[in-house]
């Protein structure tokens, strides 16, 4: 039987650390844009997966038919509904509808949780002239990576 001396069998190494720091990679761009800064490169860059879907997930919302070069039918569209929110009864409803469908076909991923809308008189003193903001709540989860409980607020204006 062949015999093994542990003393040929490497380098004893004691008191050094193999710890090694890795930089997360950028996940996406952030928006808006802005000058990037550090690690970033030319534009702000998004580095956590949550922030990179809360950022997407807006835009989604935030896109109306037309808007995205390349695909006409990305968003949520909104902007018909808000021009008629004043005529419409079930404003929330339609709104609704439209984002859980944009979420369903664009990103997948997030799971809608609870919606809520509310309207802000802004006046700049003239009675006539007040511009009403929508703003609308979406709470929302990412099953995947296990978070629950995001909250997306969004405001709109109507004219």
């Amino acid at each position: 039987m062949p015999k093994f001396k542990f003393k040929s069998s490497g380098v004893n190494v004691d008191n050094v650390e193999l710890k090694t720091i890795v930089e997360s990679r950028p996940i996406g761009v952030a928006t808006p844009l802005s000058l990037g800064s550090g690690r970033s490169g030319l534009f702000e860059m998004n580095f956590d997966p949550v922030e990179q879907i809360s950022d997407n997930l807006r835009n989604l919302i935030l896109t109306n038919a037309g808007e995205r070069l390349g695909n006409y039918y990305y968003g949520a569209n909104l902007k018909p509904i808000t021009t008629e929110y004043s005529s419409m009864e079930d404003f929330e409803n339609a709104a609704m509808t439209r984002i859980l469908n944009a979420v369903n076909q664009f990103l997948p991923i997030v799971d809608l949780d609870s919606f809520s809308v509310s309207r802000v008189q802004e006046d700049d003193g003239n009675a006539d002239r007040g511009l009403l903001r929508i703003d609308m709540t979406v709470k929302y989860n990412i099953p995947q990576l296990r978070i629950g409980g995001k909250v997306l607020n969004v405001s709109m204006y109507v004219i």
